[in-house]
């Protein structure tokens, strides 16, 4: 039920606009993004890479309606990719794309030959791509598109989420060699047809999938902030003789750090996933949504006069 309110929220500009004038507000975004600009991306990609950490940037902002906001997404991207390059941030650095960023939703071909040039410009500057998912709608359109990207740039990654039914025969399809694959649970309103509801049945799906992708010959990439589900993916390691370059976890800029700095220093490769831009109200409310105990951090940010 919460989870169902927080979603709607995210919906209300009415919300918005109290949210996003509220005096306490700069000092909670702050703490799952990492700025308005490239600029802040690169100092917080640059602490993080110095703490042992790897990096996937994602700049906010999702369907656009004119091909002009999403040529102004790309070349976002290829201004991030070459500041990148040029600091020594990359490999460790990495880019998230979401497609309806780049014009899915109203024009398939340019979302493509955007993402396209994304992927030519990480490429030379020593780095991949994660094409993120969004809805159920737009899964298939996003399979497809990573599958011709890849034909030129295989190590393109993939997003799946758990909760839809979907995800463990997408897995099984995605599980092969040289293939890089996040697992999350998922953070959008999905209908019970397509998703799972509760949520003892998205952590089983979860489990089912992560032991697809790591008896596989692809890359897993585990996203979660569950402490069983990342003590479920150590063992997992082990069972299947998968050594620290051969997985990784990945976690939210801002959520867990203390976990993230366990994982590092027992060896794990940790990827931070590292939000930048000033569209940052759709993302904190997912995120709340995702994990409602965040709530509290909100909330105690609600009656401080600091």
């Amino acid at each position: 039920m919460l989870r169902s309110v927080i979603l709607a929220a995210a919906r209300s500009s009415q919300v918005e606009r109290l949210v996003a004038t509220a005096p306490f507000t700069r000092d909670v975004v702050s703490r799952f993004v990492a700025g308005a600009g490239t600029d802040d991306a690169l100092r917080v990609t640059r602490a993080l890479v110095t703490d042992g950490h790897a990096v996937t940037l994602d700049y906010l902002g999702e369907d656009t309606l004119t091909p002009e906001q999403a040529n102004a997404t790309r070349d976002e991207y290829l201004k991030l990719l070459r500041l990148l390059a040029a600091a020594e941030l990359t490999p460790a650095a990495e880019v998230s794309v979401k497609l309806s960023a780049l014009g899915q939703k109203f024009d398939e071909q340019l979302a493509y030959d955007n993402a396209r040039a994304i992927c030519a410009a990480a490429d030379g500057a020593g780095t991949t791509v994660t094409l993120d998912m969004e809805d159920h709608t737009t899964t298939d359109s996003t399979l497809d598109i990573l599958a011709k990207l890849r034909k030129d740039y295989p190590s393109t990654g993939a997003v799946l989420q758990a909760y839809l039914r979907r995800t463990e025969s997408d897995c099984r399809e995605l599980a092969d060699a040289g293939s890089r694959v996040r697992l999350c649970k998922g953070a959008y309103k999905e209908p019970e047809s397509v998703a799972y509801q509760s949520a003892r049945e998205v952590d089983k799906s979860y489990v089912r999938c992560m032991n697809v992708l790591m008896s596989g010959d692809g890359y897993p990439m585990l996203a979660t902030h569950d402490p069983r589900l990342i003590a479920i993916g150590e063992d997992r390691a082990r069972w299947f003789d998968r050594g620290p370059d051969r997985f990784e976890f990945q976690m939210l800029y801002g959520i867990r750090p203390e976990e993230q700095k366990r994982l590092v220093g027992e060896g794990y490769t940790v990827r931070t996933y590292v939000p930048y831009g000033d569209q940052w109200y759709g993302y904190l409310m997912r995120r709340l949504a995702e994990r409602p105990a965040n709530l509290m951090f909100f909330g105690r940010a609600l009656v401080s006069k600091k």
